[in-house]
């Protein structure tokens, strides 16, 4: 099987669930210099940086996305490194430059996750206007064209409603951005969202779809949808990827067992303000729907309901598991962990050769999953 492995690069404080059960998990440079080299060294393909600015949640440190992204892309030779950006607090052009410096100094290992932004203090608190939500995927769908086009253009110029780039200048029928990135076309394109905008934009301008965590029948709707979408606007559609959080342990109760004390000592408030602004962010779509549409408390304690995909069990139940999202069009796995210190590095001896070494399963059926409430979190698991 060709599916690609990422993690959750833990540059924010608190770890990937939002509880105050015991974690072997650190935000520290130092620490997250130190799992990239066993990431590498294990077979992770990707590791995606979190951007944070505001302390929230549990998470009241943070290294900035860009920063930490290209230290690491600069101590791993093999090791794909993402950085992160919001538009509106950042602009497409110095991006584009950053990226593409990057890029050179990582031989060809970095790329960008655009993400449109849940979290409104982070804009207001900058006093940065917040827009709605289909405004906000407008303004990111441009600023994925000026950075492309400033990757692939030798002058490149733009006018839309929210950037116009390469205007008024003296002596230049553009703006430039050289050298040019080592990747060919250009660095790939990342995106998040569950929505009806995240996917048409998807579908227009990104190279890989971040998916929150879901069933089968739920990334395969979305994946079906995305898919449409590119054939309506003429496009090719992107990869897809699914966040995950996995608990692998000899028995599928003590795996179950430790879900259960991952939320029971959640940090109800914590999560519960979590719960507040992403739900605020999704109702304001269309649809009044976005990625945490159907989220409740429980799955809330991982805040990209990692949860729900299923990596949750044995060695032999998470590898099927993966096998079942292969089967449906799963490209890429994100991972998350609560103790980052043993569970990555094992996960990458194990389960990824064992994930590789598999044989494709022919089909899968996308309604046929059991979800398992527990400990409050959904929880799905497929028939093996």
């Amino acid at each position: 099987m060709d599916t690609e492995f990422a993690y959750w690069v833990p540059n924010v404080s608190g770890g990937l669930a939002v509880t105050d059960w015991p974690m072997d998990t650190d935000w520290t440079y130092d620490y997250n210099r130190d799992l990239a080299l066993t990431a590498e060294e294990v077979g992770f393909d990707y590791a995606l940086a979190q951007a944070r600015f505001l302390g929230s949640y549990n998470a009241d440190k943070q290294l900035e996305a860009l920063s930490v992204a290209n230290a690491l892309a600069a101590e791993t030779d093999d090791l794909h490194l993402i950085g992160a950006v919001h538009p509106g607090v950042w602009e497409p052009g110095p991006v584009a430059n950053f990226v593409t410096s990057s890029d050179n100094i990582s031989g060809g290992n970095f790329s960008l996750n655009v993400i449109s932004g849940w979290f409104k203090d982070e804009f207001t608190g900058f006093g940065l206007p917040w827009l709605d939500h289909e405004e906000r995927y407008a303004r990111s769908e441009e600023f994925i064209r000026v950075l492309k086009g400033m990757w692939t253009s030798e002058e490149f110029s733009f006018d839309g409603r929210f950037y116009t780039y390469g205007r008024g200048m003296s002596g230049f029928d553009g703006v430039q951005c050289e050298p040019s990135p080592v990747q060919e076309p250009h660095p790939t394109i990342f995106q998040g969202g569950n929505s009806q905008d995240a996917r048409k934009m998807a579908a227009k301008v990104s190279d890989v779809l971040f998916m929150n965590g879901g069933d089968l029948g739920k990334l395969k709707g979305i994946m079906d949808d995305v898919r449409e979408y590119a054939e309506e606007f003429g496009t090719e559609p992107p990869q897809f990827a699914v966040n995950s959080f996995v608990i692998e342990r000899e028995s599928e109760a003590e795996a179950k067992e430790e879900l259960e004390n991952i939320i029971e000592n959640a940090t109800e408030e914590a999560v519960e303000g979590f719960k507040e602004q992403v739900q605020e962010a999704g109702q304001s779509s269309d649809e009044g729907e976005g990625m945490w549409d159907d989220s409740d408390f429980g799955d809330l304690v991982q805040y990209n309901d990692g949860f729900k995909t299923g990596l949750i069990g044995t060695h032999e139940q998470v590898v099927e598991r993966i096998r079942q999202l292969d089967a449906i069009g799963i490209d890429i796995v994100l991972t998350g962990f609560l103790h980052y210190d043993r569970e990555l590095e094992a996960f990458g001896n194990e389960v990824i050769p064992d994930v590789r070494d598999a044989t494709p399963l022919d089909e899968v059926d996308v309604g046929g999953d059991t979800i398992e409430n527990v400990g409050g979190a959904r929880v799905a698991s497929g028939d093996d």
